[in-house]
């Protein structure tokens, strides 16, 4: 058997104090997450990011900046997710363009309300990512290379 690591990517959007979180329906429970999801083949992070914001919130997201890169084991699941989050701006949303059809809805939450739903974040990653993009942590977009053969 071969592991491969699910590669994903995910936004941390802010508008003053909150943060634009999905609530999504994932295997049978509702959860918030970043908009986020799965890289395709042959597509860069960066365009994987932009078309997972689009996907999940119906806004254009511009990034500006690598907030980090996370591995997160689930033994359990037999499963490694290795997440690649940006922060940018996303533009207004598009109330013509449907939402994917695992996304409930979407909002814009505190820190403090972020917190409260602890238990209902998809995954640890959510919380940490936050807190990362208010450390500062801001790698620079030209450390990524996307290369074709």
């Amino acid at each position: 058997m071969t592991w491969k690591p699910h590669v994903t990517v995910a936004a941390v959007i802010q508008q003053e104090s909150r943060f634009l979180l999905v609530e999504e329906r994932i295997e049978g429970r509702t959860v918030f997450n970043q908009p986020a999801g799965h890289l395709e083949p042959w597509e860069s992070l960066l365009d994987a990011v932009r078309r997972e914001v689009l996907e999940e919130t119906a806004r254009r997201f511009e990034p500006r900046a690598l907030v980090g890169v996370y591995q997160y084991d689930m033994p359990r699941k037999n499963r490694t997710y290795l997440r690649f989050c940006f922060t940018g701006d996303a533009g207004e949303r598009d109330e013509s363009r449907a939402l994917d059809r695992e996304i409930v809805a979407t909002h814009w939450l505190s820190l403090d309300e972020i917190g409260a739903r602890r238990e209902s974040l998809r995954s640890p990653m959510v919380l940490q990512c936050i807190r990362d993009h208010l450390a500062g942590s801001a790698l620079p977009l030209s450390a990524l290379h996307h290369l074709r053969s």
